[in-house]
C-alpha cells in the first residue's frame, strides 16, 4: 500500500523496496546518521553498547529468517555464532589468513554445519525440532571445548581488521565495520524474504503439507533456511571474534541463545523491522538496568548481589507481557502506525 496519490506506474516500481522520495530521504539521512553521529558524540562505553547492538542484529536477523519466516525453531543459535566466531580466529590466528577472506569462510562453516542440524527439520517440528537444536547447542559447544586448534576452555585470540595503512583497533573504528556489515545484511535479508526462496519459507511455515503439495520442496527450502539463518550467525560471530579480540566457550551459551528468540519474538516474528525493534528495546533496557546496578553497588555494595539477577527476571517478564498482550511484536505496533499515516486524511 502507498501513500495516497502515489501511484506505481510499472511492476519494478511497485516491487522496489523504496519507492517515493520520502523513503529515499528518510534512508539516506539514517544511514548518514549511524555512521556520522554516534562515532562523534557517544562515548566510549555506549560506542562499545552500539557494536554489540549491530552484531546482535546480524545474527537476530538470521534467526528472523530461519525461525519467522520458516517456522523452524532453533533454540541453538548462538552454538552457531561460536562456529563463525572460532573459524574466523582459526583461520586469521593459526593458519595466517587475511580477516577480510576469513569473514566470509567463517559464515560458510557455520551455514554448513547449520545444514547438517537442520537434517532433521525434515522428519520432526515442533517441540521435537526444538529439542534437536538443543543437542546441536550441546554438541558443537562439546566439540568446541575439546579440539586443541581452539584453545579449549582458555579460548584463542583474535586480530582486529586492518585495511592498507587503517587499523579497526578501537571500538570507535570497528563500529565503521559493524555498521556496514549490518546495513549489506539487512539488505541481503530484506531482499531473501520478498525473493521466492522467502515466499517459499512462509508456506512452509504456515503448513508445510499445503506447500509440499503446491510443489514447494520441503527438503531444498527447510535446508536453505538453515543455511541461511546459520550464515548470517557466522557473520556476526565472526564479527564479535575480531571486535573483542578474544573468543571463549563462555560467551556462546544456551542462555544467549534464549536472549535472541526474545529479541524476535519482542519485535515481531516474520518481520525484519521486528529484529531492529526487539534488540533495541531489550538491549536499551538491560543497558540502563546495568548503569542502575552500577550505581547501586557504589552505594549499597551487597544490595547489588540481589538486585544483579533481576536483569534476566526483565527478560522473562517482557517475554510474557509481550506473548500476552502483544503477540504480533513491536513491528505489528509499526505496520499500523504507518497504515493510518497512508491512508490519511482519508482513514476510512
Amino acid at each position: 500500500m502507498l501513500p495516497n496519490g502515489v501511484l506505481a506506474d510499472t511492476y519494478e516500481e511497485d516491487k522496489a523496496l523504496i519507492r517515493t522520495k520520502a523513503q529515499w530521504g528518510i534512508l539516506i539521512g539514517a544511514i548518514v546518521f549511524f555512521y556520522v553521529i554516534p562515532p562523534s558524540v557517544l562515548s566510549g562505553s555506549w560506542i562499545s553498547v552500539m557494536n554489540r547492538w549491530g552484531i546482535t542484529i546480524i545474527a537476530a536477523l538470521g534467526l528472523q529468517l530461519l525461525t519467522g519466516y520458516a517456522g523452524q525453531i532453533s533454540i541453538g543459535h548462538s552454538a552457531f555464532i561460536a562456529v563463525g566466531a572460532y573459524t574466523s580466529a582459526i583461520l586469521t590466528t593459526r593458519l595466517g589468513f587475511p580477516i577480510w577472506a576469513s569473514l566470509p569462510l567463517s559464515a560458510l562453516s557455520a551455514g554448513m554445519i547449520g545444514i547438517i542440524f537442520g537434517l532433521p527439520s525434515l522428519r520432526v517440528k515442533g517441540f521435537y525440532l526444538i529439542m534437536s537444536t538443543l543437542a546441536a547447542q550441546f554438541i558443537i559447544m562439546y566439540i568446541v571445548t575439546h579440539i586443541g586448534l581452539t584453545g579449549v576452555q582458555s579460548g584463542i585470540s583474535a586480530p582486529r581488521p586492518s585495511l592498507g595503512n587503517i587499523n579497526f583497533d578501537t571500538d570507535r573504528s570497528f563500529y565503521l565495520i559493524t555498521i556496514t556489515m549490518l546495513i549489506i545484511c539487512t539488505y541481503m535479508a530484506v531482499n531473501i524474504s520478498r525473493s521466492k526462496p522467502g515466499r517459499a519459507f512462509v508456506a512452509i511455515r504456515d503448513n508445510d503439507l499445503a506447500a509440499e503439495v503446491m510443489g514447494i520442496s520441503l527438503l531444498r527450502y527447510k535446508l536453505l533456511a538453515f543455511f541461511i539463518g546459520c550464515f548470517f550467525a557466522g557473520i556476526a560471530g565472526a564479527l564479535t571474534a575480531h571486535w573483542i579480540g578474544h573468543v571463549s566457550p563462555e560467551r556462546f551459551s544456551l542462555l544467549q541463545s534464549l536472549w535472541f528468540l526474545g529479541y524476535i519474538i519482542v519485535g515481531g516474528m516474520g518481520n525484519i523491522a521486528g529484529v531492529f525493534f526487539g534488540a533495541t528495546l531489550i538491549i536499551g533496557l538491560t543497558e540502563w538496568l546495568s548503569l542502575g546496578l552500577q550505581n547501586i553497588s557504589m552505594s549499597y555494595p551487597h544490595a547489588a548481589l540481589w538486585v544483579a539477577p533481576f536483569v534476566n527476571i526483565l527478560f522473562a517478564v517482557i517475554i510474557i507481557l509481550f506473548l500476552i498482550f502483544e503477540p504480533k511484536g513491536l513491528a505489528h505496533r509499526w505496520h499500523i502506525t504507518k497504515a493510518n499515516y497512508r491512508l490519511w486524511p482519508f482513514a476510512y
